[in-house]
């Protein structure tokens, strides 16, 4: 993983929507040898503009959809490892090390963030409740973890190669289930979780009826998707 001494780039997928002002927050708390890969998904607040004065690369997704937003931003890196984090400043960039260390070094193919709130009110009920059913329904499937979290860190060829055609809420269920599948050692990493930069607002967690809306997508997942056997 990169260092001072090794600067082995790894690109970090930033999917994007409105993320305008929390990106210079999360642009410059990347770690050295980070680069990000800011994917913009429709933005109506200059947030291309923000991310690319911050030396990001910008890419364009016109489909809506955190999994249109994330299969272009992996479609577009370059690294061997990718991160994928989200933009709005809830998550610390600077803890991607602690992720990309399990499979740089070997020991999983995939790395996930489990949240772990900095204070009361940072993870509403209905979002907790929600990713709590979802995250129980998984390890019945043989799937070991406790969070669906949208900080990862993966092979790029690899995840491209699992075949991941979610384009919604449900991408990052399916792609749990695929890896596990796969056969894929997943390693799950506690991460701090604190609120989002003022001026943003969640698409799944800042409303009951985001928060349905991501479980509808993940019971469909869920029908749909074979999972370990």
């Amino acid at each position: 993983m990169p260092t001072q001494n090794d600067p082995t780039p790894i690109d970090v997928v930033l999917p994007c929507l409105d993320e305008a002002a929390a990106l210079p927050q999360v642009l410059t708390a990347l770690p050295a040898g980070y680069r990000a890969i800011v994917v913009d998904n429709g933005s109506r607040d200059g947030s291309p503009q923000v991310a690319a004065g911050y030396g990001a690369q910008v890419v364009h997704e016109p489909r809506r959809g955190y999994g249109a937003a994330v299969h272009a931003g992996l479609e577009a890196a370059r690294t061997e490892l990718v991160c994928v984090l989200d933009a709005d400043g809830s998550f610390d960039p600077g803890e991607l090390p602690a992720l990309v260390a399990p499979v740089a070094a070997g020991a999983a193919e995939l790395a996930v963030g489990r949240r772990r709130p900095v204070g009361v009110g940072v993870w509403p009920w209905h979002a907790r409740a929600g990713t709590a059913l979802v995250a129980a329904l998984l390890r019945r499937r043989g799937v070991p973890l406790r969070d669906l979290s949208p900080i990862r860190v993966a092979r790029r060829e690899a995840l491209l190669a699992l075949g991941v055609t979610d384009r919604a809420f449900g991408y990052p269920l399916e792609l749990l289930i695929r890896a596990a599948a796969a056969g894929w050692r997943i390693h799950e990493v506690d991460v701090r979780y604190a609120p989002r930069a003022a001026g943003t607002r969640s698409k799944v967690s800042g409303s009951v009826r985001g928060t349905l809306r991501a479980t509808r997508d993940f019971a469909g997942v869920l029908r749909t998707v074979d999972g370990p056997r």
